[in-house]
C-alpha cells in the first residue's frame, strides 16, 4: 500500500467532502476547477465537475480544456493508487475527441485491470493506458480519451 492509498482510507471514515478538499489542496488547480472525488480505489477512481460559471465555455457548457482535466485526473490518481512511493508518475500522452456537446454536470470514470496493476507495481520504469469513460449528466460521452502515463524512479 503506497502513501496516496494509505492517506485516501485514513479520510474515508469522514464527510465524502473531505477528500476533494484534502486533494484540492495539494492538487490546487483540481482545486480551482472544483472536481469532486467520488470514488478512490486501487482499480477505480471517479471524479465529477458541476456545470459551474468558472469552467463553461461561451456556450454554457463545461470547457474541453476541463473535460480533459477531468480525464487526466481520474487516470493519474487510480496510476497514484498504485504506482510504489519511490517513483514518480508523468502523463506521457493524451488523444482526446470531441464527439458531441455536453450536457450538465461531467463524470470521469478511470479503471485498472488486475495485470495493469501487477505491471505498475513490478516494473522499475514504464508506462500504461489507462481506460476512462467520460460521461455527461445524459448518461452519453461527449468526448473519447486514451490517456498514457509512465512512471519512472525518484532521483535520490
Amino acid at each position: 500500500m503506497n502513501r496516496l492509498e494509505r492517506t485516501v482510507n485514513k479520510l474515508k471514515v469522514y464527510p465524502s467532502w473531505l477528500l476533494s478538499f484534502a486533494v484540492g489542496r495539494i492538487v490546487k488547480f483540481t482545486g480551482t476547477a472544483g472536481i469532486s472525488y467520488d470514488l478512490m480505489s486501487r482499480d477505480k477512481v471517479v471524479v465529477s465537475m458541476k456545470n459551474r460559471p468558472k469552467v463553461r465555455n461561451h456556450i454554457g457548457q463545461i470547457h474541453a480544456a476541463a473535460m480533459m482535466l477531468l480525464a487526466e485526473t481520474a487516470t493519474g490518481m487510480v496510476l497514484g493508487m498504485n504506482v510504489p512511493d519511490d517513483k514518480i508518475p508523468l502523463l506521457k500522452s493524451m488523444n482526446t475527441k470531441f464527439v458531441r456537446r455536453s450536457q450538465g454536470r461531467m463524470q470521469a470514470e478511470a479503471t485498472l485491470n488486475k495485470e495493469q496493476q501487477q505491471h505498475i507495481m513490478t516494473t522499475e520504469k514504464g508506462d500504461v493506458i489507462i481506460q476512462v469513460k467520460v460521461t455527461d449528466e445524459s448518461g452519453e460521452e461527449p468526448v473519447l480519451c486514451e490517456v498514457c502515463w509512465a512512471w519512472v524512479p525518484k532521483r535520490k
